[in-house]
């Protein structure tokens, strides 16, 4: 019984000792799981990138957007021209593009600015037909009118805000911002019979358009600094033509 006790006793000593002596591992305190749990990607910095766009645009062109190309025709006098108003113009595009911008970081809070750039091919087309039959003959026609619209916004250039919030390695985020770029806008109109005096059929005009852009998206860090971007964007440009764009964006970036 003595030995038995006496052996105890020294192995109990044995392993303080050795308990004393072993290094002081993370993962046994459980610091090493509770790293991982609240970790976050670090968004903080410069980045860039590029993109690819796919939306719809609305162009509110005017129903008397042609009226000063039509009052050109003279119409013959066995024929009475029947010009019919225009109506919305409506598209569906694609698009590239680049963005650059700065993030700060507080804890999970990220704010910055972006410098963002599209060029799509916008190409808003509205067009209206009118007829006018002959009184003695309801399937001949006296008159065919033709008039035509197209709405086209290749670049535009804006300046967001940005403000998001780190979920692990996401960091989902909303945007407004304001811009401006470029609007082209061909008109034309044609008539049969044609006008007895030479009319004026077509006109094209370009001009810098202002608008401003509002929407949210998503960016997830990769692997170190590479991220990509899913994004939706409303964009509004309001001129002599309103014109109101929707798209979704696909990115890839690099924050440095």
């Amino acid at each position: 019984m003595r030995r038995f006790l006496l052996a105890a006793m020294l192995l109990g000593v044995a392993s303080s000792a050795g308990a004393a002596d072993m290094p002081d591992i993370p993962i046994l305190r459980g610091s090493f799981t509770d790293g991982l749990t609240s970790s976050r990607a670090n968004w903080q910095g410069y980045y860039v990138g590029g993109q690819a766009e796919y939306g719809s645009a609305i162009s509110k062109v005017p129903g008397d957007a042609n009226a000063d190309l039509q009052r050109t025709f003279v119409r013959p006098p066995t024929a009475d021209y029947n010009w019919q108003p225009l109506g919305m113009a409506h598209s569906f595009n694609n698009g590239f593009g680049a963005f650059a911008g700065y993030n700060a970081q507080f804890d999970d809070v990220v704010v910055g600015v972006e410098a963002n750039y599209t060029h799509a091919g916008i190409r808003s087309i509205t067009d209206s037909v009118g007829y006018r039959y002959l009184a003695s003959n309801p399937f001949a026609f006296e008159s065919l009118t033709h008039s035509t619209a197209i709405v086209k916004q290749s670049d535009f250039g804006s300046a967001r805000l940005r403000g998001g919030y780190v979920v692990g390695c996401f960091l989902p985020y909303a945007f407004v911002g304001a811009g401006f770029g470029s609007q082209t806008i061909d008109r034309s109109v044609s008539a049969f019979p044609d006008p007895i005096a030479i009319a004026t059929t077509s006109a094209s005009k370009s001009k810098m358009v202002y608008g401003y852009t509002a929407g949210a998206g998503v960016d997830m860090m990769l692997i170190g600094g590479l991220f990509a971007r899913a994004e939706y964007e409303y964009r509004r440009v309001t001129t002599d033509v309103e014109t109101n764009v929707n798209t979704v964006r696909l990115g890839l970036g690099y924050k440095f």
